[in-house]
């Protein structure tokens, strides 16, 4: 279980949202997480790849290398 604090307009919007339809705002909650962490978890990792790039912790291999490395 989490905590989440929210500003008091999005409190309000997911109020009237919950009301107007029947459903929990922990439902809501919950829906939009799941609409949109895997695009949050796939932004993270992506910076976090490039930071390890911009060290140089971590290649980058162009297409030809790349293909040519798949063919063995």
């Amino acid at each position: 279980m989490i905590g989440v604090r929210l500003s008091s307009d999005i409190e309000k919007r997911l109020d009237a949202l919950a009301k107007a339809t029947g459903r929990t705002k922990s439902y809501y909650v919950r829906e939009a997480l799941l609409e949109h962490l895997d695009d949050m978890e796939d932004a993270y990792l992506a910076e976090a790849t490039l930071e390890r790039v911009r060290r140089g912790d971590e290649r980058v291999l162009g297409s030809e290398e790349f293909w040519r490395d798949l063919e063995g």
